[in-house]
């Protein structure tokens, strides 16, 4: 037993010195860990931000312009004064996101109680922008209105108080940076390992290897905890150091639990990007099989969208995957602070599918081997 972990941890080391010895590897893991996330997280927000706004005013009244004004900056850009005959052609020139119709007699209306109607136009090509800014929108008019004409209308029947937990301000920062990490984790570690043994084929240090005292086992075992030592490690760096002190989002939960649930998860994907690299003869191919892949393991890992608003069948065919338990219990340590009595059957999942997906990339691993010989 201690000759197997000897050899296991010699080659582990050999495996490191390998990506030390790889310049693009290295810059590929560093640039995916911090400017990768920091662009990410802050260039691709969801909340509504300096969106384009144009007001067709045929009012001119004191409520109208308090409508307008009322259109501020982080969230919109300073509203643009045009006619009714200029909205179709600006909006299929993609100017303004949101356009605002204001009819004439609106605040007379509005005084006398007769329910005049504003007419939004949005450009739903802007998908995020669209769905939240309506609601922006929607929030500032009723509003303004109710305070310029606190008497005109009933008072609503009940008073909603909105409590949002684990993101007070609604910032979709908060949510990205900690998700790139994790969908990053996926994909470094698939490459790492097909590359790690794509290496050794084209070397040709795979039949030094075969005549070594060596079993498959101990070659993959080996393969698996050194690049996922690598990945695991640059993971907390950019959690640590790019997330929590760069982009200030603060961290809930305990990040040796992550480490542990992390470790967890290499079984499965490093063994994973050992299976396709069997099936690939060369670098490009192994990246052309790889990337439809883990695309769809991460879109349909609940890091993009709920879980809960994929079809059912579909639900049910990614319980053999391990991205949608790595994700879930991720975001419970991270996000609400959980512990391991609130994600150890994501933990038990991820063991069980990893051992599933060790042993058939072992059995694959073997055969290639054998052919190799």
């Amino acid at each position: 037993m201690w000759g197997k972990l000897n050899r296991i941890f010699r080659l582990g080391i050999k495996e490191l010195y390998s990506l030390k010895a790889d310049p693009v590897m290295m810059v590929l893991i560093i640039y995916t860990f911090t400017i990768a996330v920091y662009t990410v997280s802050t260039g691709a927000k969801l909340e509504v931000e300096n969106a384009s706004v144009a007001v067709v005013d045929e009012d001119r009244s004191m409520l109208s312009a308090r409508l307008r004004d009322a259109m501020l900056k982080p969230f919109f850009k300073e509203p643009v004064l045009i006619g009714a005959d200029e909205v179709d052609a600006a909006m299929n020139a993609g100017r303004f996101v949101f356009v605002l119709e204001i009819p004439p007699k609106f605040e007379e209306d509005a005084i006398a109680g007769r329910q005049p109607s504003l007419q939004l136009d949005i450009d739903a090509t802007a998908m995020s922008q669209a769905g939240n800014g309506a609601s922006y929108v929607q929030n500032i008019i009723l509003q303004e209105v109710q305070t310029a004409l606190p008497n005109r209308g009933r008072a609503p029947p009940i008073n909603l108080v909105v409590s949002a937990r684990f993101n007070p301000n609604l910032q979709s920062t908060w949510f990205t940076a900690v998700m790139q990490v994790i969908n990053n984790v996926t994909m470094l570690s698939v490459i790492l390992t097909g590359a790690a043994l794509i290496r050794e084929r084209e070397h040709g240090t795979i039949e030094h290897l075969l005549v070594m005292p060596v079993t498959p086992a101990e070659i993959m075992i080996s393969k698996v905890w050194a690049n996922g030592l690598v990945i695991v490690l640059a993971a907390v760096l950019s959690l640590t150091v790019v997330v929590e002190r760069l982009l200030s989002v603060p961290i809930a939960g305990s990040i040796g639990l992550f480490v542990f649930c992390a470790l967890l998860y290499q079984f499965s994907v490093t063994s994973l990007g050992i299976l396709i690299a069997t099936a690939s003869s060369s670098m490009a191919q192994f990246g052309l099989i790889s990337m439809p892949i883990l695309i769809t393991m991460n879109l349909l890992s609940g890091s993009t969208t709920s879980m809960d608003s994929m079809p059912l069948w579909l639900q049910y065919a990614m319980v053999i995957s391990p991205t949608p338990h790595f994700v879930s219990l991720s975001q419970a340590i991270l996000y609400r602070g959980a512990d391991w009595e609130a994600i150890w059957r994501q933990a038990v999942a991820l063991g069980v599918i990893g051992a599933l997906f060790f042993t058939i990339a072992l059995v694959r691993f073997r055969r290639a081997l054998a052919d190799a010989r």
